[in-house]
């Protein structure tokens, strides 16, 4: 799993990393939200969730304000990096990794043709829409964009996205303030499959992509390995039960005889 940190956007904590396990975001008397106390006086929010399957946020029972990307969450919600929690004033920003281009690549001429590359929208004016990449698309408030933010604050020609071979980049055009890739703000950057773009602070992306053959080995290789140790743990910590069968039939053997019997000697 990748590591991520919790970012405060207001700085009253330092970045904090999420390890496994659980950790609790409270409110104190004072009104702060701070992250991983344990302590009993402060009111529990929400808490982060961490196993190997991922991040999950928590809500408190009763609790209400929870917003994960300016959505309201009542129970639970699965994170990525990238996503935004807001708690109770406090905004929390999930930093992931990234891999900025320090040298950026001429423009693809020609174009592809796999469209199982594509950017889905997450969040914002284009949530719930697909863009294929098997040719560049860019993004900006003119409506020559293949990507079009109808806002007149958004920059005319944001940024666009390349295919370079297998590879996806993600260029500034000359915004004025770039984009975040899993939290992290960037201009020019290497996008790799579940990576998730933000501009604006909400026109959210998430790049989808088929797996390379080394990353899908690696998964088919877990795959068939992970059942192994739940089997045996089974085997081993679970008792065979006992099988019922043989008595119930003694059971309905002695009740046909006491059947038989009382007819017997009844008719006599």
């Amino acid at each position: 799993m990748p590591i991520l940190q919790v970012h405060f956007s207001n700085r009253q904590q330092p970045d904090q990393p999420l390890s496994p396990g659980v950790q609790r975001i409270v409110r104190h008397a004072s009104g702060q939200v701070r992250l991983g106390d344990d302590s009993v006086g402060p009111m529990l929010l929400a808490q982060f969730c961490v196993d190997q399957r991922g991040v999950w946020l928590q809500v408190a029972n009763g609790v209400r304000g929870i917003h994960v990307n300016g959505r309201p969450v009542r129970r639970m919600a699965q994170l990525r990096a990238g996503d935004s929690v807001y708690a109770d004033g406090a905004e929390m920003l999930l930093r992931g990794q990234c891999e900025p281009a320090g040298q950026v690549p001429e423009a693809v001429a020609e174009p592809g043709d796999d469209q199982r590359v594509l950017l889905r929208g997450v969040g914002g004016r284009h949530h719930g829409r697909s863009f294929t990449l098997d040719r560049s698309r860019g993004i900006g408030s003119e409506a020559t964009n293949d990507i079009v933010i109808d806002d007149p604050t958004f920059t005319a020609r944001h940024a666009r996205f390349e295919r370079h071979d297998d590879k996806v980049l993600l260029r500034d055009l000359g915004s004025a303030d770039g984009a975040l890739v899993n939290g992290v703000a960037v201009r020019n950057c290497w996008l790799q499959a579940g990576d998730q773009v933000v501009f604006d602070g909400g026109h959210r992306f998430v790049l989808e992509m088929p797996l390379n053959p080394a990353s899908l080995a690696a998964v088919l290789a877990v795959e068939e390995e992970a059942p192994a140790e739940p089997a045996e743990a089974a085997a081993t910590a679970a008792p065979r039960r006992p099988r019922r069968w043989p008595w119930l039939l003694l059971s309905a053997l002695l009740l046909g005889a006491a059947i038989s019997a009382l007819l017997l000697y009844g008719a006599r």
